[in-house]
């Protein structure tokens, strides 16, 4: 189980949209909060947040990137993935599959 490896993988808010415009900042903001509270409890080693959309407006960072991010959550390195939605087209297998390892590498589950 990836929880037992002490990894996260999460979205900021619990319901699926066809758009990651369909979420108020508030919606994700109050996500960002509930997910911290949870890295707080279980203390993974690494989080991967999915849509950088989405932590942008959660976290309150505009410039932010996908991949490793400069500042930690909690004690667990993080990182900002791709949402694997089909309205991300440029997103191949491959390059959601390079996004994903990324994290899993970090957490010690791939070589």
């Amino acid at each position: 189980m990836i929880a037992d490896a002490g990894v996260g993988i999460a979205n900021l808010v619990d319901r699926a949209t066809a758009r990651a415009d369909e979420l108020d900042r508030e919606e994700l903001r109050a996500g960002a909060a509930r997910l911290e509270s949870i890295v707080a409890e279980h203390r993974p080693h690494v989080v991967a947040v999915a849509g950088v959309t989405a932590y942008r407006q959660g976290f309150g960072r505009p410039q932010a990137v996908a991949g490793e991010q400069p500042e930690s959550l909690g004690d667990a390195r993080l990182w900002v993935v791709p949402n694997p939605s089909g309205l991300n087209a440029h997103d191949t297998v491959a390059t959601l599959a390079r996004a994903y390892a990324e994290p899993a590498r970090a957490a010690g589950l791939l070589g």
